[in-house]
């Protein structure tokens, strides 16, 4: 599977003193549908997270940005868990320009969505409606969040593709499976036309 980054509904707000200044909120919530994607839209199940919280050096970026490295689970700067809502964060910015920056434009509310990088692990589509196509995210391997400007759309070409890509890939595997049962049930029908030819010699 491929690396997809995705918005649903977040939420972050700044909480600032004298000696530093945080990030908080949710970097995603559960239940929630995301914007239109390519043909169809996410979902998260609670739980969906654990696992990833647990065992990643999940890093916080500024807008996606490698470059701009706010903080990581790793070293305690940002901290992330689960609860009822979804996947809750806190995040001490660093005094650097991109922490400062990042402090400036979330307090002035230029900035206000959160967007995370993921790759899906477990998943489940619902083609019920073809012009409601949901993909509901069991299990996500988190790589980073990122505080972004744009919380309601795909930030880049990059991140569509991905997203693309990945609704591409489950129509050719089930495209894929439902040509092994027609291919079956045309071997099925081959062989029972051979075996009523030999019962029809065999008389």
């Amino acid at each position: 599977m491929k690396i997809t980054n995705s918005v649903f509904d977040a939420e972050i707000e700044l909480r600032a003193d004298e000696d530093k200044k945080t990030l908080h909120g949710y970097a995603a919530k559960f239940d929630s549908l995301s914007v239109p994607l390519f043909g169809f839209r996410e979902k998260i199940r609670k739980g969906a997270f654990a696992d990833s919280i647990k065992k990643n050096n999940i890093r916080a970026l500024w807008n996606h940005n490698t470059d701009l490295v706010l903080g990581s689970t790793k070293n305690g700067t940002l901290q992330l868990e689960e609860d009822q809502r979804g996947l809750k964060f806190e995040l001490d910015l660093p005094d650097t320009q991109a922490g400062r920056d990042a402090a400036v434009s979330v307090s002035r509310r230029d900035v206000d969505g959160m967007s995370f990088s993921f790759e899906a692990k477990k998943q489940e589509w619902d083609e019920s409606n073809d012009k409601n196509v949901i993909r509901t995210l069991i299990e996500v391997d988190v790589k980073e969040i990122s505080p972004t400007a744009f919380p309601a759309y795909p930030t880049s070409k990059v991140i569509a593709r991905s997203v693309k890509d990945d609704y591409e890939d489950y129509s050719n595997e089930q495209r894929n499976i439902e040509e092994e049962n027609q291919k079956g049930i045309n071997n099925l029908e081959i062989k029972k036309q051979q075996l009523t030819i030999l019962e029809k010699e065999m008389l």
